[in-house]
This record gives C-alpha cells, structure tokens and sequence, in this order.
C-alpha cells in the first residue's frame, strides 16, 4: 500500500467546485482521495491511499494519484508530491525486543 499526499493550488474555482471539494474534505488516506484546504479553498492537500502490487513502485503510484485527483475534475497547480511505501513502515511494539 502507497499513501501519496499531493499539495497544490486550485486554478479558477467556482463556486460549484468549492462545493464538491467541501464535500470530499477529510484527513484521512482514501483510495478515492481527500482534500483538506485552507480557509478559501485555494491551496490544498490530498490524500490518496493506492494498492501495492508486486511491481509497483513510487512513480507508479504518485501517477495514480494524479488521476484519482483528476477525477475530481479541478484545475490545479502540483507544488508537491510525496509517496510513502506502507511496506517500508516498521512497526515497534513497546515492552518487545
């Protein structure tokens, strides 16, 4: 499992727009993606979780999220792309060794 979080800046959106990302707004990794956002709805963070197969690799999945995000259908401006590899993630247990 990938979790992609993309910063950027809408371009141009209307009030319908707003509407839609208000609606898709939370903090947590979706394989549909989420949006959190500055109080005027012009910069903004999403999340998006994407599944892991075998072969997949960082730039596989950051693409993915690009589309899920294009999805959404809002003009936007990419200003950061990080990818975190699930996989990698160590998980330490307290009390064990």
């Amino acid at each position: 499992m990938f979790r992609v979080t993309i910063r950027g800046k809408f371009k141009g959106l209307d009030d319908a727009g707003r509407a839609a990302v208000l609606a898709v707004s939370g903090a947590a990794y979706t394989e549909a993606g989420a949006f959190t956002h500055d109080h005027s709805v012009s910069a903004f963070t999403f999340r998006c979780q994407v599944p892991a197969g075998p072969d997949d690799d960082e730039d596989d999945a950051a693409l993915r999220a690009m589309v899920a995000l294009d999805v959404h259908g809002h003009a936007y401006e990419i200003l950061q792309v990080a990818v975190t590899d699930m996989r990698d993630i160590k998980i330490r247990r307290k009390g064990r060794r």
